[in-house]
């Protein structure tokens, strides 16, 4: 069966079942407008990209944590309205770095940016734009005539949106001002006005999902996010990096109704895997039962989670694993 909120089947590899969400009943929506879009949402490190997706979609969709680069991979999130579709692309932070790591990940925003017909750019209003902030703004600048400018993070008191758009409008002459917005996308304010000028730049088209669909993404990688994500709320700021989730194994316990999942957090040094697992397993246990907790809300049955902890020495430097992180 195919969810009803959630496009994508389980994982192909050989252990793994063919897993899809299954249905729950919508309430009838109006028509979908004639509008329809791919839309690349870039910006630095934990400026509010999957905030902002999780918001606007009304589901959860992008795992967010204060930690720069929580996002790998290109997300998709679909938001359907009477003025049309647009399918979200959470795209990873963009950060300089020669690492194999960061290179992976430049190249999923370099990707997206080429094949979306809009762009939104999010800048976070608490941060002095700098260095870094000038090498995104120098990444989009070829594609102003598609691109949208949110500057996130207003409701907060260190916020200086004045100060983003003297650099919006430094970086960005040919982009008008209607195009340059103040949200937060935290407190869910303006988010409507930046869909709205973002439909204004879309094309009429046959739309791209089902109208019930909110996700593409596949019910493993789903859930090895939210796992990822839980550990990188628990843990010291230089291990979140060095970890990933594999899903090994996934089988129906009661069909529809229960899922076991087997799943392993992965770190680069024997150090490491004893910090994710904590004094008497207390860490481990809490990374568990707190991705259940997530996985209940997001998901119309229960998944029963078995994770374990393993060593891959160096994973990051490996293109193997980061072809399967990546894919």
């Amino acid at each position: 069966m195919t969810d009803n909120k959630a496009a994508g089947s389980g994982p192909a590899e050989n252990k793994k079942q063919n897993i899809e969400d299954t249905a729950n009943s919508m309430p009838e929506q109006p028509p979908i407008g004639a509008k329809t879009a791919l839309v690349a949402i870039v910006g630095r490190p934990s400026s509010g990209k999957s905030t902002f997706l999780n918001t606007a979609s009304g589901e959860k969709i992008s795992i967010v944590s204060p930690m720069p680069q929580t996002t790998r991979n290109a997300v998709r999130g679909i938001v359907n309205t009477s003025l049309g579709q647009l399918v979200f692309i959470d795209t990873p932070g963009y950060h300089d770095s020669e690492k194999k790591f960061n290179l992976k990940l430049k190249g999923i925003t370099s990707e997206q940016l080429n094949t979306a017909d809009a762009v939104l750019y999010i800048i976070d209003a608490t941060r002095t734009p700098g260095e870094e902030e000038e090498m995104t703004a120098e990444l989009v600048r070829p594609y102003s005539a598609k691109t949208v400018v949110a500057v996130n993070k207003i409701d907060l008191k260190e916020a200086r949106p004045a100060a983003s758009r003297i650099f919006i409008a430094k970086q960005f002459p040919s982009i008008p001002a209607s195009r340059v917005i103040d949200i937060s996308a935290e407190e869910d304010k303006n988010i409507n006005d930046v869909l709205k000028a973002l439909y204004d730049l879309s094309p009429d088209g046959e739309k791209m999902y089902p109208e019930e669909f909110y996700t593409d993404q596949e019910v493993d990688f789903r859930i090895a996010e939210i796992v990822r994500e839980q550990a990188i709320m628990r843990l010291r700021d230089e291990i979140p990096h060095a970890i990933y989730v594999d899903i090994s194994d996934m089988e129906w316990k009661k069909p529809g109704k229960e899922l076991w999942v087997r799943a392993f957090l992965v770190v680069e040094r024997e150090s490491q895997k004893g910090m994710v697992i904590g004094k008497g397993a207390a860490m481990i246990k809490t990374i568990r039962v707190e991705s259940i907790k997530a996985l209940r809300k997001i998901f119309s049955y229960r998944i029963d989670l078995d994770l374990q902890v393993k060593v891959n020495k160096n994973w990051r430097q490996k293109d193997p694993v980061l072809a399967k992180i990546f894919k």
